[in-house]
């Protein structure tokens, strides 16, 4: 029976010694130096610049690769960098990724940028963070990776040393030569000085320069989805890297695991919950392509991958099985024991239609940058209950908290209110770099809020059942409406806009705006597409819908009543789905449930076979039933 096949399983784990007595390792570092010192010859990480199944490919060693992280912490030193100062990097994924990050956790803080954000977004990020070193992609083919980073140095004028890694040493003539003839010359000019980041890191020494720290430290920041303007970045300690490295190691792999992980490094779901539990338990990671699942041909050659590899844990998250889902399982996969499924509810259809597919068990956990990541998970090896985000981890307590004319109240069983955790990732008082953005942040002794609504079952399960904090989450990804609201109130017809994540059967949710005009005015949807793609840096976040209403709906005090939008979304989402799947079943109304939040109540059971409206709208994640 595994460690955590149950609630009372958990509650043994977390009783038999205390966190603080378990932290052996209490530094990136020290993680490293143990896992390298165990499994030295064995391999840690591989890497393909291309998805095909027969293409070459990096392995690195544990001994290799903390050979090049110490180097690379050297090389951060001998650059000004201090355990207070930031090494940012703006990269795919690749071999190089990984050792930017490890190493900078080591000389100071490292904090990693998504590549897909503008130039002026990531400056801002730069300004905040104040960082001193950038590193970065060389001018490659089919990327303006590059030339957004020297846009941003240019607005970021603390950051003193660019480093550039060149991709083009994975490929072999002609290919190689063919990038050295084609690659784009970076036009814009800035005051920091730039370094080849492998030919700087080659003239380090490969053992420290630099006594380790010896206590509990800041060594990250990873800034919050939908950035705009100045971003929320989130503190993350060595206490906060090594839980969630402990994690992956105590409960689900082992020295002999091998782990395809097509997510981004810069995010915490491929930066933390993978790559720490890799360091601790000496696993082996394949990170496919600089773009993950995004790359050219990973899905294609997905399975072709894993049967090459002998892959035994797939870390996915919902909108990459829905598309994995489209294509044949076309390899020999019976070495993959688990899919670890990640950042946004799986719809119970999709867990289904895997499941069969694969024949592969799904674990579906739940966490948040805020607390550096993990905090629930489903047992593995236990009762599973889809469409819940499990029971907490060890050393981890949740709590459903609610605001009563009373006070704050603790919820009772199955009684919905905000989820609230309290675990080593947490950093209380301290959540994010802005002081002023962690006010109001906390209950109790240092639980955080999460933002979510939800409940807690009679045998210890969460379900979230809503938001509190007014996001969109599309694949992930967190949107803030606020940026598609401002942009659109903007236009001069405009009088008022409520934006809201309408159901997706493949991203869980996709933004989309309600907009009511400036009485006379006249403006079609379309005009308003239009102006927001001019004035909304974020690709993600332009609404893929938007419909003019005579008026929105509104509370007592005048602002957008948001749930009454959400409904509106669903029924057209859910019927124009029910339509093209040739059911005569729709929706009638939208009702909020005590424990689920949101259920769509369908009319036409009479008429209507069951199976085509179960398989047509269990692809989302919003219930649904029968009115009738």
């Amino acid at each position: 029976m595994s460690i955590f096949s149950s609630l009372e399983a958990r509650n043994k784990l977390d009783s038999e010694m205390s966190w603080e007595d378990r932290t052996k390792e209490a530094t990136t570092y020290g993680m490293m130096s143990s896992v390298a010192e165990r499994f030295g010859n064995r391999n840690a990480v591989t890497y393909q610049l291309t998805s095909g199944p027969t293409d070459a490919a990096e392995t690195v060693t544990w001994g290799e690769l903390h050979a090049q992280v110490t180097q690379a912490a050297n090389l951060f030193r001998s650059l000004g960098v201090g355990e207070n100062d930031v090494v940012a990097y703006l990269l795919p994924n690749a071999n190089e990724t990984v050792v930017a990050l490890l190493g900078a956790t080591v000389a100071g803080i490292a904090n990693p940028i998504n590549p897909l954000l503008e130039a002026e977004q990531i400056a801002s990020i730069l300004r905040e963070t104040k960082a001193k070193v950038l590193v970065t992609l060389q001018a490659f083919p089919k990327t303006d990776l590059p030339q957004k980073a020297a846009e941003a140095v240019k607005m970021a004028p603390n950051v003193e040393t660019v480093l550039e890694v060149d991709l083009k040493r994975y490929l072999s003539p002609p290919k190689s030569w063919l990038v050295s003839l084609v690659r784009p010359k970076n036009p814009i000019s800035h005051n920091a000085k730039v370094l080849n980041f492998n030919a700087e890191m080659a003239r380090q020494n490969t053992t420290l320069d630099f006594e380790d720290a010896t206590t509990d430290r800041v060594c990250a920041y990873f800034h919050t989805g939908g950035t705009t303007g100045m971003p929320k970045v989130a503190q993350h300690r060595y206490s906060g890297l090594v839980y969630n490295g402990w994690l992956g190691d105590t409960l689900l792999f082992d020295e002999t695991s091998v782990v395809m992980c097509p997510l981004p490094l810069f995010h915490v779901f491929a930066c933390h919950v993978i790559l720490m539990a890799m360091v601790t338990s000496g696993a082996h990671v394949i990170f496919p392509t600089p773009a993950g699942y995004r790359g050219d041909g990973v899905f294609d050659n997905f399975w072709k991958l894993v049967e090459r590899y002998k892959v035994t844990f797939l870390i996915t998250v919902p909108t990459a099985l829905s598309a994995l889902m489209q294509r044949p399982v076309n390899a020999d996969i019976s070495s993959v024991k688990t899919a670890f499924s990640g950042s946004s509810p799986l719809p119970v259809e999709l867990y289904k239609r895997f499941e069969s597919a694969t024949g592969i068990e799904i674990i579906e956990g739940y966490g948040l940058t805020e607390a550096t990541c993990l905090v629930s998970i489903n047992p593995i090896g236990g009762t599973k209950k889809i469409g819940s985000i499990g029971i907490p981890f060890p050393y981890t307590d949740v709590k459903i908290l609610k605001g009563t004319d009373d006070g704050l109240v603790e919820c009772g069983t199955d009684e919905v209110g905000e989820i609230c955790v309290a675990n080593p990732g947490v950093y209380v008082g301290h959540t994010y770099t802005q002081e002023d953005k962690n006010a109001d942040l906390y209950h109790l002794n240092g639980h955080l809020r999460t933002g979510d609504l939800g409940r807690i079952d009679e045998d210890g399960y969460i379900w979230i059942t809503g938001r509190a904090k007014d996001l969109i989450i599309r694949g992930g990804h967190n949107i803030d409406p606020a940026e598609i609201e401002e942009a659109l109130a903007g236009h001069e017809a405009v009088a008022m806009v409520g934006a809201i994540g309408q159901p997706d059967a493949h991203s869980g949710e996709l933004p989309c705006a309600y907009v009511e005009l400036v009485a006379g005015a006249s403006v079609t949807p379309k005009e308003l597409r239009a102006y927001a793609k001019e004035h909304i840096a974020e690709q993600a976040a332009l609404p893929k819908y938007i419909e003019i209403l005579d008026e929105l709906p509104k509370t007592a005090v005048g602002k957008v009543f948001k749930p009454d939008l959400r409904r509106s979304a669903i029924t057209r989402i859910y019927n124009a789905a029910l339509e093209d799947a040739g059911s005569p079943a729709r929706v009638v109304q939208v009702i909020e449930d005590k424990k689920r939040g949101l259920v769509a109540q369908l009319s036409g059971k009479s008429d209507a076979d069951e199976s085509i409206v179960s398989n047509t709208l269990g692809g989302f994640v919003r219930p649904w039933e029968w009115a009738d």
